[in-house]
């Protein structure tokens, strides 16, 4: 099946996030990808994508006039060149008036730009669920159906509404915990998530919610004891982007507890485990299917470092960076997907310094990807520290 996605904000790494789940990606715009998958995906678990949906089979108005009796809720959102919220407003009104003719009550929703943004969608219900809201997507006369539309006030529930946070250690964003594990690649049900730096439990609680077990160590017993109090606040309360009420509440009655430093040699899909340690020196315990985590970014800065301070927080970054992935290499089987955030530090000329520790890295035992070597950088407007993305696989 083909589908199509609307991009985030930085679309290299939302089309980096597909093209390692998904076949046949290509790139159609710089906000939209299409790509193929024999199964529906879920956009739940997508933290790049914006929009997904399905190529219409008939004309935007036979659509319409097939959907059950009731009123329809109607969003067009044009994506092709020289689009404008004037035409996108237009054809939306033009089916209307046609529908209307035909019988049918139709509520159109207001157009501030040629293309509905999330927010306005979602909190319309143009999200693809079996209704009568729909949302169809225009673009170079080819007409799509939105079937799903990211839950974004779901994703600013699980980064707020936790009750251990620490601002010192920096917030990771929940989009970015998923887009971490999916860059690794397609992974069974109940696959092993090991984050060596797990600070608060972002990419752990993402891995539970996308049916993983989670595996979290930290050299601070404090984020060890946070991790634990968030992921006991994510069982009782169900936050499940991926899965059904009932699955989720079937999957709280049997969960597991999380464990403290206790042995799991056979975890099952949901089990957590934490240790205290340092990712230098620590022996992990097997399985490990997949790493992913945000390393050391150094300091928290509030303007861009000036050349002594960005050199000395480059060495120390590097000197935990390099030790945690040669420790690392010698306990992961090969094929082991490992991604990893590491610092990047805005400039005065707002460029990035890159570590460039891509060919030290591949000393060490690890295939290194033409991305990593490009850069994914993820960074708000402005960020000083900024997250760079590097994936790798065990030799």
């Amino acid at each position: 099946m083909r589908y199509l996605a609307i991009l985030g904000r930085q679309p290299d790494i939302s089309l980096a996030e597909l093209s390692a789940l998904f076949s046949r990606v290509s790139l159609v715009s710089n906000n939209m990808a299409t790509f193929s998958s024999d199964t529906e995906p879920s956009i739940a678990r997508l933290g790049g994508t914006l929009k997904l949906a399905v190529p219409l089979s008939e004309a935007p108005l036979d659509y319409l006039i097939s959907l059950p009796e009731g009123k329809i809720t109607l969003g067009v959102s044009d994506y092709s060149p020289h689009a404008s919220a004037r035409k996108a407003q237009g054809e939306a009104l033009k089916l209307k008036k046609i529908l209307t003719r035909h019988g049918r009550s139709v509520r159109v929703v207001e157009n501030k730009t040629a293309a509905i943004s999330t927010a306005t969608s979602l909190h319309n219900g143009l999200s693809g669920s079996k209704t009568n809201k729909i949302e169809l997507i225009l673009n170079n006369k080819e007409w799509w159906r939105v079937i799903g539309v990211q839950d974004i006030d779901a994703y600013a529930r699980r980064d707020q509404a936790r009750p251990a946070r620490d601002a010192k250690v920096g917030m990771l964003p929940p989009k970015l915990a998923q887009i971490l594990i999916n860059l690794c690649g397609p992974l069974p049900e109940g696959s092993r998530i090991l984050d060596p730096f797990c600070g608060t439990g972002v990419v752990l609680q993402e891995a539970l919610l996308m049916g993983y077990s989670a595996y979290g160590t930290d050299l601070n017993p404090r984020m060890i004891d946070y991790t634990r109090k968030n992921l006991e606040w994510l069982r009782e309360n169900e936050l499940s982007p991926s899965r059904g009420h009932s699955e989720a509440t079937a999957e709280k009655q049997g969960a597991s507890p999380v464990t403290t430093g206790a042995s799991d040699p056979s975890p099952r899909s949901g089990s957590i485990h934490l240790s205290e340690g340092d990712a230098t020196n620590f022996s992990w315990e097997e399985p490990i299917d997949a790493v992913a985590c945000e390393c050391y970014l150094g300091q928290p800065m509030s303007q861009p470092p000036v050349e002594i301070k960005l050199k000395s927080e480059k060495q120390e970054c590097s000197s935990i960076i390099l030790g945690f992935l040669k420790n690392l290499s010698s306990q992961i089987k090969s094929g082991t997907p490992v991604v990893v955030a590491i610092p990047a530090w805005l400039r005065p000329d707002g460029s990035y310094h890159r570590m460039n520790l891509v060919d030290e890295i591949k000393d060490m035992g690890y295939n290194v990807t033409s991305n990593s070597r490009r850069g994914l950088l993820y960074y708000r407007e402005g960020q000083i520290v900024a997250r760079d993305i590097i994936i790798l696989r065990k030799k």
